[in-house]
């Protein structure tokens, strides 16, 4: 193993857990510094998420009977259908991670999808996807801030983005660069993490829960559902409905994360895939093959775990609240 790696693993291992509530970490710097603390963040666990959950980073909804690999695809094409994608529209993925999404739902509708994304190696590996799956000349990548992104106005047919823009330290500042690239009279669709109407900020233990997701998830700060609508209304949008889509979910969205569940379908995320794997980190960081930091990564990623399965079973965090904006064909409509 190369030192500089080693070093690399171990300086970004620290420097992201200094931004977080368990070590002192304030909200304000958190989204100062959001940039710096998402990419530490995903250098991080892109390659532990890939390992256990595939190419596409995200929760779904979830019939019994159906797999998580299922389940995640339908997640895809719903959203795909809410905007009424057409074959050749050209649409925006907006935090795109290595791209699962990306290429799904441009095979899906036949569009041609571009994901931004700031992180220089999840774009590298998306690109290797790409090739993989022979979707080079639909799908591309784009290194870039979803805050301030380098494209004209009015680029786009579709925008949607899944999970991702709860990174941005400031939903409005995030709506609003969204709704600059979008064409008028199209459509901006979302899953948002959000805390619920049921969160208590008063209520300790609903605190720790927060906090114990956002430093496992890389997040400055996880924003109520109705601050996400008022800063869509504020960016110009009218909203053409919305939805926590966890509330009716046959499977609770959290399954493949909660300990006392078994699937051999999901098996690296059970507490027996989770055990093997924390060991097999644990050993291949002792002999070298894995770099120095990783046993800590595994255990801020299990943190996350918890807080997630904790949040989604007291029903105070969603991963999956749903809004469909569109935008005005003009300015006074």
């Amino acid at each position: 193993m190369c030192p500089c790696k080693i070093c690399y693993r171990v300086t970004n291992t620290i420097g992201y857990e200094r931004y977080h509530v368990f070590y002192g970490g304030e909200e304000e710097e958190r989204k100062a510094n959001y940039t710096d603390m998402v990419n530490k963040y995903y250098d991080l666990v892109t390659s532990f998420y890939e390992f256990g959950w595939g190419e596409s980073f995200h929760f779904a909804p979830r019939w019994k009977g159906e797999s998580l690999k299922e389940s995640i695809k339908r997640h895809e094409h719903f959203l795909a259908l809410q905007l009424g994608l057409k074959p050749g529209h050209k649409v925006l993925d907006v935090g795109c991670g290595i791209g699962g999404p990306l290429r799904e739902i441009a095979r899906f509708s036949s569009t041609l999808v571009t994901g931004i994304n700031n992180n220089e190696y999840q774009i590298t590996r998306g690109k290797e996807l790409n090739s993989i799956a022979g979707v080079e000349k639909t799908c591309n990548f784009v290194k870039a801030d979803f805050m301030k992104m380098p494209f004209p106005d009015s680029t786009f047919d579709a925008v949607y983005a899944i999970e991702a823009t709860c990174h941005a330290p400031d939903a409005y500042g995030c709506y609003k660069e969204i709704y600059r690239v979008l064409k008028p009279g199209q459509y901006f669709a979302a899953y948002e993490w959000c805390m619920t109407d049921s969160f208590d900020p008063n209520n300790s233990e609903h605190q720790k829960i927060k906090a114990e997701i956002e430093i496992g998830d890389g997040l400055p700060d996880i924003r109520l559902t109705g601050q996400c609508l008022e800063a869509l209304k504020q960016a110009g949008f009218e909203i053409i409905w919305e939805k926590d889509l966890a509330v009716g979910s046959p499977l609770p969205w959290y399954l493949p994360l909660d300990t006392s569940h078994f699937s051999l379908s999901s098996f690296r995320l059970t507490s027996v895939g989770r055990f093997i794997t924390r060991n097999m980190v644990k050993g291949l960081e002792f002999v070298g093959l894995a770099p120095k930091g990783s046993q800590r990564v595994q255990d801020f990623l299990e943190k996350a775990a918890e807080g997630l399965v904790e949040g989604g079973r007291k029903e105070i965090f969603t991963p999956m609240y749903f809004f469909l904006a569109r935008k005005p064909l003009s300015e006074r409509q």
